[in-house]
């Protein structure tokens, strides 16, 4: 191991974070034959394959290996060490700039991160923040290599979660949203009754998309077909607000529409649908005081969410006491 150089862990974390030869060689400014041999000393000196080439073609990565996996953590740790001991000689007057990269799945975000982001902001006015929201298998692979700082998620896989700690922040139910004044608003319904409306749900392969799917199996239903799959909730609540469709979705992409009476929550009981929502980290990140203090803010933001929006009543107007 006294063979690794920082070349080599460099391109390594490159690869990894990347997933592509050609665009980690488009990063580390090297050709893409410079990258693949860089990457086969490294794995000649380590003695393994770290690296799962894709079967499209040999530009693309598959994934890592254990072995690989195993490196990242250390490269990572490596690497950092070193910016930080850069940042730490530095002239005073570098303008090193604090940067935060937070990731949130589509469905949490408008819930938790608002608030949080505001109250950060004025404790940390010049630090730079990016905010990336994705399917939560996206979120942990960003998170497990290195290229977010914190992630507002769920629980995945034991396989995804190696090396990543999970911290329970609250949990969420479904709910069935649709606009004020929609012809099943203000009365009980049935869900075979919901089916007969256009329907607004989450792509294939996320935790609310399942939860809906295990909702109506529960029931002997079967999710339509021509249901509109999207994770943008911004698209979500803006076609819901201009037609008959029904959303689907966790409690926390349409609390504040809810609450304020834009969206309206179906009568449907829809126990049993709750889904832990948490923050996770690198286990071996090194200490961050911004990053903890993101951390509080997002436990404090998850505290007031408090009780559930309550439900209009039958023949209650809008507006009134």
């Amino acid at each position: 191991m006294r063979n690794v150089q920082l070349r080599h862990l460099r391109c390594f974390v490159a690869v990894a974070q990347e997933r592509h030869l050609a665009r980690a060689a488009e990063r580390l400014a090297l050709s893409q034959p410079a990258v693949s041999k860089t990457l086969s000393e490294l794995e000649a000196i380590v003695g393994t394959r770290l690296v799962e080439r894709s079967k499209e073609g040999r530009r693309g990565v598959q994934g890592l290996t254990p072995a690989g996996e195993q490196l990242l953590a250390h490269a990572l740790r490596v690497l950092e060490a070193l910016d930080a001991s850069a940042q730490a000689v530095a002239p005073a007057s570098g303008g090193r700039i604090e940067r935060l990269r937070i990731g949130a799945l589509p469905s949490a975000a408008p819930a938790l991160l608002p608030a949080a982001l505001a109250r950060l902001r004025d404790g940390w006015p010049s630090v730079q923040i990016m905010v990336k929201s994705a399917a939560n298998a996206a979120l942990l692979d960003e998170l497990r290599a290195g290229e977010l700082d914190l992630v507002v998620g769920r629980m995945s896989d034991p396989r995804l979660m190696g090396g990543l700690s999970f911290e329970l922040l609250h949990t969420e139910p479904l709910v069935f949203a649709v606009r004020a004044g929609h012809p099943l608003a203000l009365k009980a319904v049935s869900v075979q009754a919901v089916l007969a409306y256009p329907l607004v749900v989450y792509g294939e392969g996320t935790s609310p998309r399942h939860n809906t799917e295990s909702f109506l199996s529960a029931r002997g239903l079967v999710l339509p077909t021509h249901a509109l799959q999207t994770l943008d909730v911004a698209v979500a609540r803006a076609l819901v607000a201009v037609s008959d469709a029904v959303w689907i979705t966790p409690l926390g992409a349409a609390r504040g529409e809810l609450a304020d009476g834009r969206l309206v929550r179906l009568r449907i009981d829809t126990a049993g649908t709750e889904e832990p929502v948490g923050l996770l980290q690198r286990s071996d990140a090194e200490p961050s005081a911004l990053r903890a203090a993101m951390a509080a803010l997002l436990r404090e933001a998850a505290k007031q969410q408090g009780a559930l929006p309550p439900r209009r009543k039958p023949g209650k107007p809008r507006g009134s006491a």
